[in-house]
């Protein structure tokens, strides 16, 4: 998952900090997390997807489409 994640970031030429600072984590925590010395609370990965325009199941690994899910209708 980190690969993925880092991969994602350096795809689209941003930094820790400013991944970090869109997600509303430190540097350092964010750096925690993408290396996988600490692991993801759900929250965050949900912050990522939004953040990156994908999906919690394309950070996972669990699907290789990148597009996200459509949201239901009200």
């Amino acid at each position: 998952m980190e690969t993925r994640i880092k991969d994602l970031r350096v795809d689209r030429d941003l930094t820790q900090q400013q991944v970090a600072d869109a997600i509303g984590v430190t540097q350092r925590k964010y750096s925690y997390l993408e290396t996988g010395t600490q692991q993801w609370p759900d929250e965050l990965l949900v912050c990522l997807a939004a953040f990156y325009h994908t999906s919690v199941d394309y950070l996972l690994r669990l699907t290789d489409e990148e597009r996200p899910y459509p949201r239901r209708k009200k």
